[in-house]
C-alpha cells in the first residue's frame, strides 16, 4: 500500500513538472512573442523619431493591433474617420486605407502585427493632422501667403487616443466653427447639384439689361431659377423680377448690384458648379489652417483680401464691416496673409515711407525734379530735415540713397488720419486714406500692400468702445489736436488677415468672390496634385 502511495506520489510530482515545464515553455513562447513585436514596432518606426519615442516611452504596447476591445474601438474609429475623408475635402488615397486594411488582414505572427501596427499609428498622424490643420503647407504653395499653420504636437495625438474616447477624438480634430460646418454642408450641396448637371445651360449672351427679351433672357432666367435667387416664371422679358434676382447674385457675388446682367456680372453667372466647389474646398482647407489652438480671439479683426473688406468679429458676431482697399496684383504690392495682435492706433500719424518706396518711385522723380512731391520731407541720419537745394539726387541709387522720407501728419497725409497698428516684419497696417473715391470701385487692389479702411474712425469708435465710456468724443479731442497721438487698446486684439473667395452668412446665401490675386487656383492646383478631386453625389 505504501509502495501505491509512494508511486502515485511520484506519478503526481512528475506531472506537475511536466505541467510546469509546458508553462515555462509558453511562457517562453510568450515572451518570445512580445519580443518579436517590440523589434518589428521599433524597426518599422526607426525613420520617424517622434512616432518611435512615443513606443519606447509607451513600452511598445500596440494601439491598434490587440485582441482587446480598446483596440478594436480605435481600429473601427480610424477607418469610420478615413472614409470620411472626402466629405472634408482631403486627399483620401493620401492615408490608404485600402492598403491599411489589407495590411491587417495579412497578420501571420508577432513580426507583421509589429509592422501593422506602425502602419496605423503613421495614417492616422497624418489624417489627424490633415484634418486638424490642413493637408498643405501655405508657403509652399505661395510665398506670399506667410501664415503660420498651428501643427500640434504629434505625439499628444497617440496619447489623446491611447487614453481618450477614439471617436470623441476625430469628432474634435476639424475646425469648430460655424464657418467650417456651412462651408461643409454647401460643399454637399454642391456635390449633390454636380450630380444633377449644375445649373443647366450656359447664358448665351455677353451682356443682358432689363427690358431685353428672348432665349438668353430664358436661360438667364433658368440659371437664376437653378441658383435660388428667383421664383419659377414663364416671362420670356428681363423683367423687375428677373432684375431683382439678378441684383440678389449680385450682391452674393461681390459685383454692384445695379440689376444689370453686365460682362463681370455674365462672366461669374456663367462660372459652373465645379468652380464653386473648388472654392469651397480650398475655403475649408484655409480654415483648417486657422484652427488655432485658443480660437481666434473673443474679440477680432478679420480682413479678408478677396471680398475687400473688414470686419470685428465679437464673440463669433460681426459687430462692424468696412470697406477696404488692399494691395494692387502687382509685382510685391499684393497684401501678404498672417495673423498678428493689434496693439495701438496713432491717430494723426506720420507717414514714414517705407524704403522700397523711396528708392523705387519717388527717388527717379526727385531726380528729373527736385522739387518733385514736395509735401515730403527728407530727414538724415540724425533725424534733421535736409534742404533738397543742397541735395545732388543724381548722385544717388536705391543702394546708397542716405535719407528717409517722411510726410507730417495732414488731412493730405497717404495714412489719412488714423492707423491701426500690429507690429509685424511684413510692415502691413491697417489705416485712413485722403484717396476715398476708390472704394466706390468693384475690385479694390490699389495700395502698396497696406489695408486702406473707407470708415477708419467707426472703425476706431467700435475698438475704443471697450476702454472708453464715449469713444467717439475721446478719438476726436485726440484727433482735434492735430499732433501725432499713440493710444494704446487695453485689451490687444488679434488681427487675421486671409484670402476667402468662398465664405458663408449666418443667415442669407453663400458668397463667393473672384480669385483677383490667382491664391486660391494655385491652392487647389496643389489639392488636386495631393489627390483631392471633385466629386458628384447623389440623394
Amino acid at each position: 500500500m505504501m509502495l501505491a502511495i509512494g508511486g502515485n506520489k511520484r506519478r503526481i510530482w512528475t506531472f506537475f513538472i511536466l505541467v510546469a515545464g509546458l508553462c515555462l515553455a509558453l511562457a517562453d513562447m510568450a515572451r518570445a512573442e512580445v519580443t518579436a513585436f517590440k523589434q518589428a514596432v521599433a524597426e518599422a518606426a526607426a525613420d520617424d523619431r517622434e512616432l518611435a519615442a512615443f513606443y519606447q516611452s509607451n513600452d511598445y504596447v500596440g494601439l491598434w493591433t490587440g485582441a482587446g476591445a480598446g483596440d478594436a474601438a480605435r481600429r473601427e474609429a480610424l477607418f469610420e474617420a478615413l472614409q470620411a475623408a472626402d466629405a472634408h475635402g482631403l486627399p483620401a488615397e493620401r492615408y490608404g486605407a485600402d492598403a491599411l486594411m489589407e495590411v491587417l488582414q495579412q497578420v501571420r505572427g508577432p513580426r507583421s502585427r509589429g509592422f501593422a501596427e506602425v502602419a496605423m499609428s503613421k495614417a492616422f498622424l497624418r489624417f489627424a493632422q490633415d484634418l486638424q490643420t490642413g493637408a498643405l503647407v501655405p508657403g509652399r504653395v505661395d510665398t506670399e501667403i506667410k501664415r503660420e499653420v498651428p501643427r500640434r504636437d504629434r505625439i499628444g495625438y497617440l496619447v489623446s487616443l491611447r487614453d481618450g474616447a477614439p471617436r470623441a477624438l476625430f469628432r474634435s480634430l476639424p475646425p469648430q466653427t460655424n464657418e467650417y460646418a456651412r462651408l461643409m454642408k454647401e460643399k454637399m450641396r454642391l456635390e449633390r447639384l454636380l450630380a444633377q448637371g449644375g445649373w443647366g445651360e450656359r447664358v448665351p449672351a455677353g451682356s443682358l439689361k432689363p427690358g431685353a427679351t428672348g432665349p438668353a433672357v430664358v436661360a438667364l432666367r433658368n440659371r437664376m431659377i437653378a441658383m435660388g435667387y428667383a421664383d419659377r416664371s414663364a416671362t420670356r422679358a428681363y423683367d423687375g423680377a428677373l432684375q431683382v434676382a439678378v441684383q440678389k447674385f449680385q450682391s452674393a457675388h461681390g459685383l454692384e448690384p445695379d440689376g444689370v446682367a453686365g460682362e463681370g456680372t455674365m462672366t461669374e453667372i456663367n462660372r459652373p458648379v465645379e468652380d464653386r466647389l473648388k472654392s469651397v474646398i480650398v475655403a475649408m482647407e484655409r480654415e483648417r489652417w486657422l484652427n488655432l489652438p485658443d480660437g481666434r480671439g473673443d474679440r477680432h479683426i478679420l480682413v479678408n483680401l478677396a471680398d475687400f473688406s473688414a470686419r470685428i468679429i465679437d464673440k463669433d458676431h460681426e459687430t462692424f464691416r468696412t470697406r477696404a482697399v488692399v494691395g494692387k496684383n502687382q509685382g510685391d504690392r499684393r497684401s501678404p496673409e498672417f495673423s498678428d495682435v493689434m496693439e495701438h492706433m496713432v491717430i494723426n500719424p506720420t507717414w514714414h515711407v517705407p524704403r522700397s518706396i523711396a528708392v523705387k518711385e519717388y527717388l527717379p522723380m526727385m531726380k528729373r525734379n527736385r522739387n518733385a512731391v514736395g509735401h515730403l520731407k527728407l530727414v538724415d541720419s540724425r533725424g534733421r530735415v535736409v534742404n533738397r537745394s543742397r541735395i545732388n539726387f543724381g548722385a544717388y541709387n536705391a543702394r546708397n540713397f542716405p535719407f528717409a522720407i517722411k510726410q507730417p501728419p495732414s488731412k493730405r497725409n497717404a495714412l489719412g488720419l488714423v492707423k491701426f497698428m500690429f507690429p509685424n516684419k511684413y510692415n502691413i497696417y491697417l489705416h485712413d486714406t485722403p484717396a476715398k473715391n476708390l472704394f466706390e470701385r468693384e475690385v479694390r487692389a490699389y495700395s502698396h500692400g497696406c489695408i486702406r479702411l473707407h470708415q477708419p474712425f467707426e472703425f476706431a469708435y467700435t475698438l475704443l468702445a471697450k476702454q472708453e465710456d464715449d469713444p467717439k468724443a475721446f478719438f476726436h479731442a485726440k484727433l482735434d489736436t492735430g499732433r501725432e497721438t499713440k493710444v494704446d487698446l487695453e485689451k490687444q486684439v488679434p488681427v487675421h488677415i486671409m484670402y476667402r473667395t468662398a465664405y458663408t452668412h449666418a443667415k442669407g446665401p453663400m458668397q463667393y468672390r473672384r480669385d483677383v490675386y490667382g491664391r486660391d487656383a494655385r491652392i487647389w492646383s496643389a489639392l488636386e496634385q495631393a489627390g483631392v478631386s471633385l466629386r458628384a453625389v447623389q440623394g
